[in-house]
Order: C-alpha cells, then structure tokens, then sequence
C-alpha cells in the first residue's frame, strides 16, 4: 500500500478522497529529527510552510529510496531543497493555483487597513478610546500600487487593486509579461520610487536577504505603505520599524515575518501596522483547492504510469 504522510495538515476532503483510493494517510507533525526517521517508510510527504525538508531528512530518505514525492501545499517551495531532492530521485510538486485568489484579497485587506489605519481603530475603541483625528487615513483609488513580483498571486492582487481605481505598476526578474499589457513593467528603482503602496510576492530566494531594507526603503516614497503576505524574510523588520519611526513609511500590512510564530512584539503592536497570523491562504475555498491539487499530484504519480 502507498503510505502518504501529511505533517502541516490538510482538507479533510482530501484526506477522505485519497484513502477512498486505496492510499493510507497519516497526519502527524514531526520535528525534523523525527521526520529523518519517518520518511524512510512513507512514499510521498505533504507540507505546508512549518515542515522543512533539508539535506537531513532528505538523506534519510534515501537511504530506503521509498519517498518518492514531495508536496507543498502552496505556491512557494523555498522550504524544501528541491535541487538536492531531486539528484535523491525525489519529486516536488506544490498547488500554485489554489491559494492564489485567497493571498491576494488578503493583500487587498491590508492594503485598505493600512490606507485606513483601521488596525489602530479597532484597537483603540476596545480599549474606549475615540481616537478619531488620528484615524484620518487616504483613499486608496488613483494611487500607484507596486507589485515586487508577478506570479499567479500578484497577477490576482493586480486584478482586484485596477477595479478599484488604482494605477497598477510591477517588476520581475522575468521582465515584462505578455499576458500583463494593461498593467505598466518598470525596473526596482522606478517601483521604489514611484509607488505610493508596495506589496510584495515572490519567494524568498536562495540567499534569503531581506528586499526591504535600509537601502531599498531609502528609495522609496515618503509616507509609502509596505504590504507582505509572501515570505517573512524578504522584510528588515528593523529597518521597517526605523522608517515607521521616522515617517519614511507610513504604514504596513504585514502576514508572514522573519520568526513565526512572530516574537517581534515591537513590530506587532506597532499602531501603524496591520498584522495578520500567515493566513494568506486559511479560506475554506483555498484549503480545498489545496487539496485537490494534492490529491491530483498523488495519482498522477502513483495511480498513472
């Protein structure tokens, strides 16, 4: 029987459907010493973002050469070593399509909070305060929205952000996407320099150095709005915090961070910022078309030969 082991969880439709099947499925975190030791008796392995899957595990699975699939239930897979799992013989696949319309409304509500300071609002009237001129916000229709990245998810978040009146501009390592001619490709600087909100999405990379630094925020607008639901490390919360401090950016809308779960409590409780628990894809909707990919990955690979 192929044995599917799921350690960040997933739809219990999923679960359901691939046991109908004929798969055994067990869902259990583990940590990584542990996982070392389990995936030598599994034949796929299901994450999400808290599971790492480096050289350690990866070798211990290779030793069995039964773990013949890794999934990331998501779009990124910058927490699994792909390159090393595949010179294992192991296969990694992730859903990009189903979580792409639930990170992007997510980036949307941040960028309406940040616009709105509703964050402070809301926390202020529980704590009986009416705090009404310091709530005086800005619309967010004719201003310039950059897209630092253009995938699935930012092509999403640049659908909703032109409904809503704003002028859409983006950058990618790529260059200008054909699909994308109604929204204006310019280079990092200019981005940096012309967008009165910034919202990132793309992965972190293999160095893992923050986008948002002292340098790139120097650039920037003053009174810029910073939005990141893609990956923590891509923020200096730092520099971030500096340039809260000093005016340079205005505000933030922030779902993933350097450490998670989060122990910034600066950076957290921080009244010009919007935070949110990495929930960009927590909707019914996308967990189940998380899935459903899954399971349509699963037995492409064990079912169709």
């Amino acid at each position: 029987m192929i044995r599917i082991l799921v350690t960040d969880g997933m739809a219990k439709s999923a679960v359901k459907r691939l046991e109908e099947l004929g798969f055994e499925v067990v869902t259990q975190f583990f940590e990584p010493e542990a996982l070392a030791e389990q995936v030598k008796t599994f034949d796929a392995l299901v994450v999400r973002s808290a599971t790492k899957v480096r050289k350690p595990v990866l070798d211990a699975a290779a030793e069995t050469g039964r773990l013949k699939l890794i999934i990331r239930g998501g779009v990124g897979v910058d927490n699994i070593d792909v390159s090393y799992a595949n010179e294992k013989g192991i296969e990694v696949k992730n859903t990009p399509n189903a979580s792409s319309a639930s990170v992007a409304e997510l980036a949307i509500g941040h960028l309406f909070a940040v616009a709105r300071n509703l964050a402070f609002a809301n926390v202020s009237m529980r704590n009986g305060a009416w705090e009404k001129k310091a709530c005086t916000g800005v619309e967010i229709y004719g201003k310039t929205l950059g897209l630092i990245g253009f995938g699935r998810i930012g092509a999403e978040t640049a659908k909703r952000a032109k409904a809503l009146g704003m002028k859409v501009i983006y950058t990618n390592r790529s260059g200008p996407k054909v699909e994308a001619e109604e929204y204006s490709w310019v280079s990092m600087d200019e981005l940096l320099a012309e967008a009165d909100f910034i919202s990132l999405h793309l992965p972190a990379g293999k160095d893992a150095q923050p986008l948002i630094n002292q340098e790139n925020i120097a650039k920037m607008k003053d009174g810029v709005c910073i939005i990141n639901t893609a990956r923590g490390v891509l923020v200096d919360e730092e520099a971030l915090l500096e340039a809260l401090e000093n005016g340079k950016v205005a505000a933030a809308g922030l779902d993933v961070y350097q450490e998670e779960p989060v122990k910034n409590l600066r950076l957290c409780s921080h009244p010009k910022v919007s935070v949110t628990p990495h929930i960009g894809a927590s909707t019914a909707e996308a967990q189940e078309h998380i899935g459903e990919e899954i399971v349509e990955h699963i037995v492409r690979r064990f079912c169709v030969q």
